[in-house]
């Protein structure tokens, strides 16, 4: 059985280019969106697993697609979600997609924050 999603509009295809990193509200969500070298987007959490900062507020290396934290250095894989340093988080990747001129997120509809925390 597929999770039932709500697909929201955030942003025109145009004005976000390759190596961008944005950040949204959506449906009462952060939600940052990635647009990697090669084309692919990625949506996740707006907001770092360790504490509230805004990761879109943070460095981001196109060329390797790790995205480095302002609060702690805390270093993600934009390509995978996965947490580097350290290891053991991972950000809640929502799904992306484009239609027409739009980029819209699917927010998942099971009453639950879509937000990972780190519980170390």
């Amino acid at each position: 059985m597929s999770e039932e999603l709500r697909w929201v509009d955030v942003v025109d295809v145009s004005e976000v280019w390759e190596g961008d990193l944005l950040d949204f509200e959506v449906d009462g969500e952060e939600v940052m969106i990635a647009h990697l070298d090669g084309g692919d987007l990625k949506a996740y959490q707006g907001i770092c697993p360790h504490q509230e900062i805004a990761l879109a507020d943070g460095k981001w290396d196109a060329d390797t697609s790790v995205l480095l934290c302002n609060g702690h250095n805390w270093e993600f894989d934009l390509q995978t979600g996965q947490g580097l340093n350290p290891s053991g988080c991972r950000l809640f990747e929502y799904p992306v997609r484009v239609t027409g001129e739009k980029i819209q997120v699917g927010v998942p509809q099971d009453g639950k924050r879509h937000y990972n925390r780190f519980p170390g």
